[in-house]
């Protein structure tokens, strides 16, 4: 499990220092209508014949990989970062504390 913080300090090339980022994680947006894949797909499924490419059916990977938006709190640049594979991903979630082990019969 990956536990990652909601704010960080690290350095900013265009502060030119070190600053606070904050930490999101990154979600892809929309799709677009009037992109040219999509826009050749729509045309080639109109009209009868049913399906006309692939569907993708032997999905090999049990995880996806994390990507971090940081941004700069001075002069709100963007940065990515990736964190690459894992299974659980917890933004900001309370540090676990090492206590005492206690061993019973």
């Amino acid at each position: 499990m990956v536990n990652f913080p909601k704010e960080l300090k690290t350095y900013c090339k265009f502060c030119k220092n070190h600053q606070k980022w904050k930490v999101s994680q990154y979600k892809k947006g929309k799709d677009s209508l009037y992109a040219q894949g999509k826009r050749r797909y729509d045309r080639k499924q109109s009209g009868f014949g049913g399906q006309t490419k692939p569907v993708f059916h032997k999905k090999a990977k049990v995880t996806k990989k994390i990507t971090l938006k940081m941004k700069c709190e001075k002069c709100s640049t963007i940065k990515m970062k990736n964190l690459g594979r894992c299974k659980h991903f917890e933004l900001g979630a309370e540090k676990k504390k090492k206590g005492p082990t206690i061993h019973g019969r």
